[in-house]
């Protein structure tokens, strides 16, 4: 009976699930658009047009709910990614996560590129270039991006990782039922 759950949790090392991995980064794309667009919202309503710099306040609270909101849409798509692969092993749940936070990054890259491209404009007024405010926010957004990654990269292997322990456990009540 060893020998045939070693062989399982063998062929996964081997070959990734990949309709788990797809389904959770579709996962973590439709949480993280929904709720991203409603962090969106109410932290845009917060700027002041009229201000010399505008979208002062808006910037840290769009940076925490941003870090915030990644963390948990990765745990979830890794979870969902977890419990579809059937993997009852830490490490190679860890793996598939690891996968799926590759791609969901891929496609966010991309649809941020499209998104850009599309509203992108060649005209730079003079000294925006080197404007301190700004500067600041490209700052900013660099090291709010750096966060949200680096911790979603964590949640993602967390949460595939984690799906493992209900799974052996429903694999081992199920063979105990079916001994008894």
């Amino acid at each position: 009976m060893a020998d045939v759950s070693y062989a399982r949790e063998s062929a996964f090392v081997s070959h990734p699930n990949w309709g788990a991995i797809w389904a959770g980064m579709f996962s973590f794309l439709a949480i993280w658009a929904v709720f991203g667009t409603l962090g969106f919202s109410i932290f845009a309503s917060s700027a002041t047009p009229s201000a010399a710099h505008p979208i002062t306040g808006m910037s840290v609270g769009m940076g925490v709910w941003a870090v915030i909101l990644t963390i948990i849409a990765m745990f979830v798509g890794g979870r969902v990614t977890g419990q579809l692969s059937g993997i009852t092993n830490a490490r190679h749940g860890m793996m598939q996560g690891m996968i799926m936070f590759g791609l969901s990054v891929a496609a966010v890259l991309l649809i941020v590129t499209i998104g850009g491209n599309a509203v992108y404009t060649t005209e730079v007024p003079a000294g925006a270039a080197h404007s301190s405010y700004l500067l600041t926010v490209l700052s900013d957004l660099g090291w709010t991006t750096f966060a949200a990654l680096f911790l979603g990269w964590l949640a993602a292997m967390g949460g595939a990782s984690s799906a493992h322990r209900e799974l052996r456990q429903t694999m081992v009540q199920h063979q105990v039922t079916t001994h008894a």
